[in-house]
């Protein structure tokens, strides 16, 4: 039953939507738990933890550890800038709509391509973790070969395979409906929840060694303590990204001013203390930090090993229920993405890709594509195990980048006096604002931002071609970052040609 007060607050945001020039096509449903599991499950810590935790050790050993609270303090920092913004500009496209709006139409819908680029990475990367976890709990998961090994080219392939049969399941859950989609996120993020819990304290409560551990660099550092920890951060900068997805839902959330700004923040740093304290846990439970296993197989040889057949195939159920439920969360942030420039006519096939079926509320067309899109990055491991790491990089840089075009804006608006986060929410309140903090918040979460994404694009031949020989997967993330860029600058130079042309004749008529 819809109350008096239910229906005040839908016009209030209808309302807010059309003081943008848009009006309400999606269908607003998430509540506040909700839109939390939209940030928390495109983090998904279960997930990025189990995929990369072999990597962090095997470049860090167990100083890697302190990469951790560094990356989560930069993020927040971050994740404050865009909790104004969500208030200020509660829309889909979250990334494009902030920047285009702070800085100018084109500077934002680069932007926006360079987001929307690496978030259909991040759905294959994360679809890729499917590997890392199922053949641990179940030999007839390795459908390809025998060696599970993400490195291996067994592995490689069959982690392809995997990943493309679950983006098929998530593109089918994304133009159903988005009241189906919102209850799997939330049964899955609860159940990711409780499980990183129980990994936390069994994993505690089965510890070999003492904390202090984390203050060794181990044998397999490259570089000392400085390349442990940089090399080390990647984990970490893998992790805590996509939290911007509660902004990205706001159209689609009750009330998005209020919810937005809060559930941002609350989702990285949920995610932020129990994925540190997974890892800690980790670390000390380990049976040897020697054997070479930890480098290798990662938690998923920690929770087998330290708690038994049993437990820990329970617990690895679970986070195969994250992987899932994140891979469904980034295809949906990243379809928002597309709806929301295409909605400005700013894509190929904008009016196909801004269509909202008016039953379900959902974009169908742009979840399509970026399902194809990501299962087409896939194909990559068939050509080399290094496309892994090459893949997961290249969306983290492109993130990052994203997320230093709207700090950057945002930094130079204040600087002028011209960003004030005055106003208030639906329900009267003061929206989210940093006041006096702004700029020097704004400074350190932009020179984060664009440091981080040196630090992961440099092409450190011994993490990203170990075997020599492929100089491409080196480059990789370079490579790739230049082809989105030359490539959307191409689009616009078309587009804008063919509209010249097409306004002379006009203009001489």
């Amino acid at each position: 039953m819809t109350t008096t007060d239910d229906r005040s607050l839908k016009t209030t945001a209808d309302h807010s939507l059309e003081e943008f020039g848009y009006r309400q096509e999606l269908h607003r449903s998430l509540g506040r738990y909700a839109s939390f599991a939209a940030g928390f499950s495109f983090i998904s810590v279960l997930t990025t933890v189990f995929q990369f935790f072999a990597f962090g050790y095997a470049f860090g050993g167990p100083v890697f550890f302190w990469a951790w609270p560094a990356v989560l303090v930069g993020q927040l920092l971050v994740a404050a800038c865009f909790a104004e913004l969500a208030g200020r500009y509660p829309l889909s496209g979250a990334i494009y709509q902030w920047s285009s709006r702070l800085s100018n139409p084109s500077f934002g819908w680069f932007a926006g391509w360079i987001m929307v680029i690496g978030q259909i990475v991040v759905v294959a990367a994360a679809a890729l973790a499917l590997q890392m976890v199922l053949p641990a709990l179940w030999s007839g998961f390795q459908l390809i070969g025998t060696d599970p090994t993400p490195t291996s080219s067994d592995g490689a392939a069959n982690a392809a395979v995997l990943g493309v049969l679950l983006l098929v399941l998530t593109t089918l859950v994304n133009i159903l409906d988005n009241r189906v989609m919102s209850v799997i996120n939330r049964v899955g993020v609860t159940a990711e929840i409780i499980g990183a819990v129980l990994i936390v304290v069994l994993l505690l409560t089965h510890s070999r060694r003492s904390p202090g551990i984390t203050f060794h660099t181990g044998t397999a550092a490259e570089g000392g303590l400085l390349g442990a920890l940089l090399v080390g951060s990647f984990t970490a900068a893998y992790v805590m990204i996509g939290f911007d997805s509660a902004g990205e839902m706001s159209e689609e959330t009750h009330q998005p001013r209020r919810t937005a700004p809060r559930t941002i923040l609350t989702a990285l740093s949920a995610a932020g203390l129990l994925g540190g304290l997974v890892i800690l846990g980790g670390l000390l439970a380990a049976p040897s930090l020697t054997d070479g296993h930890l480098g290798v197989d990662g938690l998923s040889y920690v929770l087998t090993s330290s708690l038994g057949e049993g437990v820990g195939r329970v617990l690895l159920a679970d986070v195969v229920v994250a992987i899932a439920v994140a891979t469904l969360a980034i295809q949906t942030a990243a379809s928002r993405m597309l709806f929301s420039m295409a909605r400005d006519g700013q894509l190929p096939f904008a009016s196909r890709l801004a269509r909202v079926n008016p039953r379900t509320g959902m974009p169908g067309a742009p979840a399509v594509v970026v399902g194809v899109l990501a299962a087409v990055l896939l194909l990559l491991d068939f050509a080399s195990p290094d496309a892994f790491l090459a893949i997961g990089t290249t969306c983290i840089v492109l993130l990052y980048l994203a997320y230093a075009m709207v700090t950057g804006p945002l930094l130079v608006r204040r600087l002028r006096g011209e960003f004030r986060a005055a106003g208030a929410d639906e329900t009267g309140a003061p929206l989210f604002s940093l006041g006096r903090w702004g700029v020097p918040v704004n400074a350190v979460a932009l020179v984060w931002g664009l440091a981080m994404a040196v630090n992961l694009a440099w092409p450190r031949g011994a993490v990203y071609d170990p075997a020599g020989g492929h100089w491409y997967f080196r480059w990789f993330t370079v490579l790739f970052l230049t082809g989105t860029v030359v490539a959307g600058g191409a689009w616009r130079l078309a587009r804008a040609e063919s509209r010249r042309a097409v306004a002379v004749p006009e203009a001489v008529s």
